[in-house]
């Protein structure tokens, strides 16, 4: 009996006129862009205060949780990659493990967090070029990032590696002085971070619940985020069901030392822990103390350029995941073919990278508020879709092809999927973002799958297409 969730095998003359990408990047080249679309400077400086908000130095056993809930994840990306490295990512993998219905949904809500999640990030520039310009317009600083990103992201992807590459240099060398900062003077021992977690709770410092530390492990895990999008550059990467796997192993690796490695030393360092939780800017607070603020303006323009860099490689990822629907023809004839196209000199997805960064440019004028309660759980739900994904995929065997398998199959994507429930249900319990962002999640599922059934299946267009040289 044929798979279901298998598309139509495209006649000679399809396959011919099949848009394909170039392949041009190395596995290092792909990890570099994958490195920065994470953004671990990023991730310190503006998510992990967050953490130390909430769970205080428990935040160390925060962080340290998160990054179990990454391994297993990352064996799930990786065994999933190497049999699908393919350009639409999670969507173009769900829909051919769990069927089409359920990748169209994975497709929807990635189309909508991906770009609006460009526009979060963007508006962060301008809170950090303030330390030499005060009062940027917000807003206006993150719409040219964003414009000025997608330029660059129309070029040779190969140039773009080395250019997110040099970028993602001065910021892991900004994070390697946030940690010889405070694990070169440390005001308390790590082990005191291990066994007498503190936390401020109503402006007054006491020992952290194992409750505070694991609801902001659910935050944590969102700071790891993003080494499954080696993936999205599957059509552009050498022996890319080998190399993609590779990917993003090492980039969950790198990214957990460098965001844990410097938390630890502002943990560890800080002067006065009571200072620090009451800091309006955390990392502000901690480098001007240990270094002054000549180290501090140096080390924001720094987080400044990694945020640059994140929006130009979040708009390469997310170019790749639009040019996929083109070439799978999930919209209206011309909008598809057009969104489809390759540009014949770089060999990049060039219309899908003006639209994608048209649309990301616009959005840096919707308040950002908004903007965070969209995007805030709907990563859940692709996570749990790709858990199963891989657990059908071995039970159907639709991903016994790949090069990669992860060990000791059930446990990664079983206790991730528990991982995953406990976070929705730590969302579910927070009124002012969790509990409406499962809400509009749950909403653009729904939406989604409309489209599917009453649209695409109706009209059967909507074919799962890759490469020439797809396995």
């Amino acid at each position: 009996m044929p798979d279901p969730s298998s598309s139509p095998a495209p006649s000679p003359s399809d396959q011919r006129s099949t848009p394909a990408l170039r392949r041009g990047l190395k596995v290092l080249g792909t990890l570099l862009i994958t490195l920065s679309a994470i953004s671990p400077a990023s991730s310190v400086f503006i998510i992990a205060p967050g953490v130390v908000a909430q769970a205080g130095s428990g935040a160390f056993w925060s962080f340290a949780l998160a990054a179990v809930v990454g391994v297993f994840m990352a064996f799930v990306y990786a065994e999933l990659a190497s049999a699908y490295p393919l350009s639409g990512g999670e969507y173009a993998i769900v829909g051919r493990t769990l069927g089409k219905l359920p990748g169209f949904v994975t497709l929807g809500l990635l189309m909508v967090t991906q770009l609006l999640i460009i526009a979060v990030i963007a508006l962060g520039v301008g809170t950090y070029l303030e330390v030499l310009i005060p009062g940027l317009p917000g807003p206006l600083v993150a719409a040219v990032t964003t414009a000025g990103a997608t330029v660059l992201a129309i070029f040779d992807v190969k140039l773009n590696a080395w250019i997110t590459g040099v970028f993602l240099v001065i910021e892991l060398i900004a994070l390697a002085v946030v940690s010889a900062l405070g694990l070169f003077d440390p005001a308390r021992p790590l082990g005191e971070l291990l066994t007498n977690p503190v936390a401020a709770t109503d402006g007054v410092v006491g020992p952290a619940a194992i409750g505070l530390i694991s609801a902001a492990a659910a935050v944590a895990i969102f700071s790891y985020n993003g080494y499954g999008s080696a993936v999205y550059f599957g059509e552009e990467t050498s022996n890319a069901h080998r190399g993609i796997a590779r990917a993003i192993l090492w980039a969950l690796a790198i990214t957990v030392a460098s965001e844990l490695i410097p938390v630890t030393a502002v943990l560890m360092g800080a002067p006065s822990l009571e200072d620090l939780f009451a800091a309006e800017n955390m990392m502000s607070y901690f480098v001007t103390a240990q270094a002054g603020s000549t180290v501090n303006t140096i080390i924001s323009l720094a987080v400044a350029l990694a945020i640059l860099n994140a929006v130009l490689a979040i708009i390469l990822i997310t170019s790749r995941m639009v040019f996929s629907t083109g070439r799978d023809a999930a919209w209206p004839g011309n909008i598809s073919r057009n969104l489809a196209a390759i540009h014949p000199r770089t060999g990049t997805p060039w219309i899908a990278t003006l639209v994608t960064g048209a649309f990301a440019t616009l959005l840096c004028f919707v308040d950002k508020d908004f903007l965070l309660v969209v995007t805030a759980t709907s990563i859940v739900a692709v996570y749990a879709a790709l858990c199963l994904a891989v657990l059908n995929g071995r039970r159907n065997r639709s991903t016994a092809h790949a090069a990669y398998r992860m060990p000791l199959f059930p446990v990664a994507p079983v206790l991730a999927l528990v991982a995953l429930a406990y976070v929705v249900w730590q969302n579910a319990m927070d009124p002012v973002i969790g509990r409406p962002s499962l809400i509009i999640t749950a909403g653009i599922a729904v939406v989604s799958a409309l489209y599917y059934l009453l649209v695409l299946r109706r009209r059967g267009a909507w074919e799962l297409r890759g490469p020439e040289d797809e396995s």
